[in-house]
């Protein structure tokens, strides 16, 4: 899979069908289901493998299979996907139990969630860690256009750049716990 990635770095994340034959016919080689239920399941995971691509299933977002170890079982039986994506450790634990790949969402908010990211991570051992979001300047912009309030961006500002960043995305303040920057001024 490292190779496939490094061919094809793009996963497309899918939320419902409607994307799924777009996913299936893009470039990429790896797609995560992001949303479908118990029924419509097996055969988009058929159709993702058929078209030789590695599926991975976001268990925190199937509806209609309980989110516990038994669900876990389930969805191998029905599905038979590549692997599992979840924010809980528990199931990804149960996951490669069952023989599935695993990957560890998880939301870098601010030091705290990176600090329990990281015992996720040593607890669950996932093959793989999604740390989200990816892009938060951007979000910043588009916030601060549709919301027409001043934004203040806060969580996983460590240095002087990280301010500046999020300053030129449109930020208007940045809140932080790292002391070093607290005297800064641009």
């Amino acid at each position: 899979m490292i190779e496939m990635l490094r061919e094809a770095p793009i996963i497309a994340a899918v939320r419902g069908r409607e994307h799924l034959s777009r996913a299936l016919a893009s470039k990429a080689r790896v797609v995560f289901l992001l949303g479908a239920d118990l029924f419509t399941l097996p055969e988009m995971v058929r159709e993702a493998l058929y078209a030789d691509k590695r599926v991975f299933v976001h268990l925190d977002l199937v509806e209609g299979i309980s989110r516990d170890a038994a669900g876990v079982r389930l969805l191998k039986a029905m599905a038979r996907p590549t692997g599992v994506l979840s924010t809980r450790a528990p199931l990804l634990r149960a996951a490669a139990q069952e023989g599935l790949q695993t990957v560890l969402r998880v939301f870098l908010v601010d030091s705290s969630s990176l600090e329990s990211g990281v015992r996720m991570v040593k607890t669950c051992a996932p093959d793989w860690v999604e740390a989200m979001p990816g892009m938060v300047t951007r979000a910043i912009g588009q916030l601060k256009s549709r919301a027409a309030l001043p934004i203040i961006a806060g969580g996983m500002l460590e240095k002087p750049e990280d301010v500046e960043a999020v300053l030129r995305a449109g930020a208007r303040a940045a809140s932080t716990s790292h002391e070093a920057l607290w005297n800064w001024q641009g």
